[in-house]
């Protein structure tokens, strides 16, 4: 591994060392990276142009200060240009970056998490290919153009997790992320935060748009997916989120995702 000094190093880098999104001025420029070589954490940053985050394999999580978005292989996060946002690797994690020019294409206005088809996906590799700072030809042009028609078909998938500033939502999710396993029930968590059960299920469903239970249902195939994808059996997965059996982590997963999580992956 060799830094921008140009000395050997065998630490990990931040992954913004070697390259500069918004130094391009083409409608779009891909990048690919592997998180044996770079810092797993991204701190908050944005940058100008729009950002398609493609897990190859591993997964990333992506927060905002709306929610929280997981990246499992063959989907990708859309985060438009400007938005804070923080990243969240997996140690196995490969992932490859699009950056789009503001107005290159109609993309969603809010982060989101799309579907991205085996066309597109070979298509943002082979655009990874090119150097970020070269000067497209007439076929790279060409292929970019169709890249991002392709890109503005993709379905949005359900795997974010809305978040919230409100301070005591926060706090309910801090703990929630840190211990999945905590089985507390509403009116639990209204004693915790020092509010009415009616009060606290009123301030959930405003904040996040899901009653207390689909939230904390959402929260767990958020962590599912991030471990997973990082290595994780089943058996632990259930485990660590406090279900009684992998049995029944499965008819969760499949109830919201269609199928279990060995033929997810597998496909």
């Amino acid at each position: 591994m060799i830094s921008k000094s140009g000395q050997s190093s065998s630490l990990p880098r931040p992954c913004y060392d070697d390259f500069d999104p918004d130094q391009s001025h083409h409608p779009a420029v891909a990048v690919r990276l592997d998180f044996r070589d770079y810092e797993a954490e991204v701190p908050k940053h944005q940058h100008e142009q729009g950002q398609l985050i493609l897990a190859l394999h591993g997964a990333v999580t992506c927060r905002t200060e709306h929610g929280i978005w997981i990246v499992p292989p063959d989907c990708g996060v859309w985060i438009p240009g400007g938005v804070p946002h923080s990243n969240q690797a997996t140690s196995n994690a490969r992932l490859s970056y699009l950056f789009v020019q503001p107005g290159a294409a109609t993309l969603p206005k809010e982060c989101c998490t799309l579907s991205v088809s085996p066309m597109l996906r070979e298509m943002i590799l082979r655009l990874a290919d090119e150097p970020v700072d070269s000067a497209p030809d007439d076929h790279v042009g060409r292929m970019v153009r169709v890249l991002l028609d392709e890109l503005a078909q993709m379905p949005i998938q359900g795997l974010d997790l809305p978040a919230s500033r409100h301070p005591k939502i926060a706090a309910i999710t801090a703990a929630l992320m840190e211990e999945p396993s905590d089985r507390r029930t509403l009116v639990d968590w209204a004693a915790h935060v020092a509010m009415s059960e009616r009060s606290l299920k009123r301030l959930m469903v405003q904040e996040t748009g899901l009653t207390f239970g689909r939230w904390r249902r959402q929260l767990h195939l958020v962590i599912a997916l991030r471990e997973l994808a990082g290595g994780a059996t089943v058996q632990k997965v259930s485990s660590d989120l406090g279900y009684e059996s992998a049995t029944a982590f499965i008819v969760m997963f499949k109830k919201a995702l269609g199928t279990t999580p060995t033929r997810y992956f597998a496909n």
